[in-house]
Parts: structure tokens; sequence; C-alpha cells
């Protein structure tokens, strides 16, 4: 951030959702996210979900979707490729949630960081979803400069 810039923090990810029930049952159990607020709309609602200092923003949507989730999850600039979390015990988490259809993996990345795994799901919507444990910064990484201006 530039000297004299406004702090700013992450605030939330918003979703459409074909059945936002089942998109909050999803994240609220799997995930631990709880409802936080409810706005109503002339058609519907927006459910607010909260995990720590994370929302998500549940909107109703009857849209066909033109994201299909496969992989790793869409390659399309300006797209979210995916929502990532982290575990401590991916086998454990993949046990409990074998019901959760797997897009990719779970596949392992020792050769760029010793114990690093990742699985990606979908959610109900085919919204792709990373869990992955074993994730570490590289602290000898150096920031990249900001442009003079």
């Amino acid at each position: 951030m530039s000297a004299g810039t406004p702090a700013v923090r992450w605030s939330h990810v918003a979703l459409n959702c074909r059945d936002q029930a089942a998109t909050e049952t999803f994240y609220g159990r799997w995930f631990g996210f709880r409802r936080a607020r409810v706005v109503p709309l002339d058609q519907g609602e927006i459910i607010f979900l909260r995990q720590g200092e994370v929302y998500l923003e549940l909107f109703p949507s009857s849209a066909a979707s033109r994201v299909l989730g496969a992989a790793d999850g869409p390659p399309d600039p300006g797209l979210a490729r995916h929502l990532a979390f982290q575990t401590d015990d991916l086998d454990s988490f993949l046990e409990s949630a074998a019901e959760i259809p797997v897009s990719l993996g779970p596949l392992r990345f020792d050769e760029v960081l010793s114990g690093w795994r990742s699985v990606w799901l979908t959610d109900p919507d085919g919204l792709v979803v990373e869990v992955s444990q074993g994730y570490r910064d590289d602290h000898a990484v150096h920031p990249v400069a900001e442009p003079a201006t």
C-alpha cells in the first residue's frame, strides 16, 4: 500500500446461487460459515455468511451457469478461478467430505514445498473450491517495488 493510502481489508466474495439454502448449508457444514445478515430484495434476499473476518454474500440467481466447475477452475480472465481454504489434515477432511464431488486431485506439491497437498471440489453451483494442507509463505521472496509516480 502506498503511503497516504487509507488502510483497506478483505471483505467478501459474492456468489450467485441457484439454491441459496443448499449453498448456505454447504459452506456452513464444510467450512464453518454462519449466517450473519439477511437483506431483503424485491424478489428474494441476499444472505451474508461469516467465518472469522471473511464473508460470503449469497445472491439468488436463475441464470444458466456459464462456468463449468472442472479441474482447478476456469482459466478465463476476469473470473475467479476458485475459492480456497486450508486444513491441518487433508486426509481427514476428505474422509468426512466424501460426498462432495472432486474436480481434481488430491495432488502433492512436494517439489515446490514439502507437505503441500491440495484437492479441488465443487460447491452446489459448480464453483470450484480448493482445500489444501501444508502451504507456507516463502519468506525469502522480496516484495515487488511499487512503480515510480
